[in-house]
């Protein structure tokens, strides 16, 4: 028998404060971590959800959207400091990514992190769907 962990809503946000989240998370998580080359530049540490479990609470206004290749994933970063603290990821572009380093202090607690190929992404998410 599995049994699924109790989830909460965690808060979160960019570092002026101006764009403002919440995700329905379990107070343990696994991130991802991907080496593609935005992610890898931008430090980001992924917490993947359903769109259910994510809610702007503030800073609609104040976000602007990057897309780059294939225009899947929208990159939504913070207009007044940049940092980007979720995101519409490519291999969930009906859910989000939230950068876990986003999270207010002692939110969750990271158990691990699993690596993923973004330098390779068609065949690291092949793979990951075990179409390979």
């Amino acid at each position: 028998m599995v049994v699924e962990a109790a989830m909460n809503w965690k808060t979160g946000g960019c570092h002026c404060g101006a764009v403002r989240f919440a995700v329905l998370s379990p107070d343990e998580v696994e991130a991802k971590e991907c080496n593609c080359s935005i992610c890898r530049k931008s430090g980001y540490l992924h917490l993947i959800v359903e769109k259910e479990r994510f809610r702007l609470l503030e800073g609609a206004e104040r976000i602007t959207t990057y897309s780059f290749n294939t225009g899947t994933a929208k990159h939504h970063f913070c207009s007044v400091c940049g940092v980007k603290s979720f995101y519409v990821p490519r291999s969930k572009p009906d859910g989000y990514s939230v950068n876990l380093r986003c999270l207010d202090d002692g939110q969750v607690r990271v158990a691990g992190i699993a690596l993923f190929d973004g330098q390779h992404w068609e065949d690291a998410f092949a793979a990951a769907q075990g179409k390979v």
